[in-house]
């Protein structure tokens, strides 16, 4: 199976990427997949999204929004490769993908495609989302797989992801070889993306500033400043 093989062929106006998370802290490895998915998908804009309100996650558990809007915004600088929204930041209430995606679509006009980008992870958890059948009825989505020593993506991961989409959201998918994605006759495609190893979480980077150890080189330098200034996750 060729996990890469994008077919982007269609004509449409624009070609938008939504990539949400907590982002707490952004580091390379969110950089470096954003970058991958918006070459190999042709996308003409990619956001990411911080979640401000996560409703799977303990809330004292999280950075404050704005600490971590701030750091995204160090991490991209002048990038033109990239933009960030703070849509979640506005919205009172817990997070929902289903809102902010629904939000998205009324920015751009008909003939646009979205594309929500998310880890396996995530994915295998869409069923637990709110409304989280609507989420396939306009906006293809594209699975990243694990970084290789987490999680390597092989034709076993793959099975699995069909298994799910077929358990959870539809029996009418079907892998397809040449767009390396799960396709329906009525649904968005389901893309299987292979990205760069990169081996760095978040909760790792949490986790060494708490042990006094140094996390330079897994993040931007103005996001490393900033987590020792504010004081972030001692």
């Amino acid at each position: 199976m060729n996990f890469n093989k994008i077919v982007t062929d269609e004509v449409c106006l624009k070609r938008i990427g939504l990539f949400g998370g907590t982002f707490d802290p952004i580091h390379f490895g969110h950089l470096r997949a954003a970058l991958e998915v918006r070459e190999a998908f042709a996308l003409d804009e990619t956001c990411l999204i911080p979640s401000a309100i996560p409703p799977h996650k303990i809330k004292s558990c999280v950075t404050k929004i704005d600490q971590r809007l701030a750091m995204i915004q160090l991490a991209l600088g002048n990038s033109p490769l990239f933009t960030v929204s703070d849509i979640e930041l506005k919205r009172l209430g817990p997070s929902y993908s289903i809102d902010t995606v629904d939000y998205f679509k009324s920015l751009y006009p008909d003939g646009s495609r979205l594309f929500l980008i998310m880890g396996v992870d995530a994915f295998l958890e869409i069923h637990t989302w709110k409304a989280y059948n609507e989420l396939f009825q306009g906006i293809s989505i594209v699975v990243m797989t694990r970084p290789a020593g987490i999680k390597e993506i092989n034709a076993d991961s793959v099975k699995t992801i069909g298994a799910y989409l077929k358990d959870r959201i539809s029996t009418g998918y079907h892998y397809s070889d040449k767009n390396s994605a799960y396709i329906h006759t009525s649904l968005p495609d389901v893309h299987v993306f292979k990205v760069s190893p990169l081996d760095i979480s978040s909760s790792m980077i949490r986790n060494l500033v708490k042990q006094g150890k140094s996390i330079r080189f897994f993040l931007p330098d103005k996001v490393v400043n900033y987590i020792n200034n504010q004081g972030l996750y001692r």
